[in-house]
């Protein structure tokens, strides 16, 4: 029996329309999408208040670092949070790993989250995943510049479905096993980029990265580049569906490069709660926005943010509006995997959930510290 479903508003078009209701049939799939003269008095109409949304595609993610949350001191800088990774991760078994993981996934489920853009480095939590209601895109990151070869990543990768592999850098992999992380397949690639100023002080052999690499006698083949961006635009096949993670020292050249290079523009997965929490950054939103720069929004991981949660990421939005954010965290995640067919948008035929915004100030149309988001479908 199909439900008709209504709120104050909902996301249709990238606008936030009212008077709209959305049909969904007892596959979840859209079934009609209708605009009505008033909400008043409508028989056998579920009425939620609040902004009726698409169930949000999280763009970047690490669900196997949940057991971290907490664990990893606030402000610890770019080289420091690295560090700290490597030094904690081995001080947990793998029953908290699952368990935090699968609290993890649960949490997001409800709150609105269809999809996930997850980065791995092992199959331990595959289960979780595999188990989930949410749909995951699992890219096991290619890291370490000691890395020789991809085969491991490679054969994990080849186990599951919606599973491949990716390069996690353009600091942390030398040249022959970032070019072979990057090109081994057709499949969308998601590569952190732009995150720190140590990452672009890097390519001029300076900054904490540098000195880092410099005390433990780690040498850099990829330095000749001379940035980041440019890196990426001559190392990867330009015929590549490409995610780009982060970019807040992203430049208006570096976006131009990169646009001019791949075939469809790379998408940028914003996650200002993470840059928050590690270096207290944030992103060069109205940059992105100014060169028409394709955009989603991720939670990355709970190593570096105290929820994955998708609103209180665009809470940290200054003054963008409520509408186009709302876009980046449904359609643009959607899009960014190819997923656009069956998620992102309110659309007859797709089955991308529906979600209730809740706590928002309908009035001046913003978030508020009360803002939530809830699975209705």
């Amino acid at each position: 029996m199909s439900r008709k479903i209504a709120a104050h508003y909902a996301l249709i078009d990238g606008q936030l329309r009212k008077n709209m209701v959305i049909s969904v049939d007892d596959n979840r799939t859209i079934s009609a999408v209708d605009e009505v003269a008033s909400l008043d008095n409508m028989a056998c109409v579920e009425f939620y208040p609040g902004i009726l949304i698409p169930g949000m595609v999280n763009a970047h993610c690490h669900l196997e670092l949940s057991y971290l949350r907490g664990a990893i001191e606030e402000g610890s800088g770019f080289a420091g949070f690295a560090r700290a990774i490597g030094a904690v991760r081995n001080n947990y078994t793998a029953e908290e790993r699952m368990r935090a993981a699968s609290l993890a996934d649960a949490l997001m489920w409800e709150e609105g989250i269809e999809a996930i853009v997850d980065i791995a480095n092992d199959d331990l939590v595959m289960p979780v995943k595999e188990r989930s209601k949410i749909e995951y895109t699992t890219l096991y990151e290619v890291f370490g510049l000691t890395t020789q070869c991809i085969d491991n990543h490679q054969s994990m990768a080849t186990n599951y479905p919606n599973a491949s592999i990716t390069p996690h850098s353009t600091y942390s992999l030398q040249d022959d096993i970032f070019r072979k992380a990057a090109n081994a397949n057709n499949s969308t690639i998601s590569i952190h980029l732009l995150e720190s100023d140590d990452e672009v002080e890097l390519y001029h052999h300076k900054g904490s990265l540098w000195q880092w690499y410099e005390r433990m006698g780690w040498s850099c083949d990829f330095l000749h580049y001379g940035s980041p961006a440019e890196r990426v635009a001559k190392s990867i096949d330009p015929h590549k569906r490409v995610v780009l993670v982060h970019g807040c020292k992203a430049t208006a050249h570096d976006i131009v490069t990169l646009n001019n290079h791949f075939e469809t523009p790379p998408t940028w997965a914003l996650c200002p709660e993470s840059n928050r929490y590690i270096s207290d950054t944030k992103p060069p939103v109205e940059l992105f926005r100014k060169m028409g720069a394709r955009i989603a929004i991720g939670t990355d991981s709970l190593a570096s943010a105290r929820h994955l949660s998708m609103v209180d990421n665009m809470k940290l939005f200054d003054g963008i509006p409520l509408g186009e954010m709302l876009t980046w965290a449904t359609k643009g995640g959607a899009e960014a995997m190819g997923m656009e067919s069956k998620l992102g948008t309110f659309e007859c035929g797709k089955c991308p959930g529906v979600v209730i915004l809740e706590g928002v100030d309908l009035h001046n149309m913003r978030l508020t510290n009360e803002s939530r988001t809830r699975r209705i479908v």
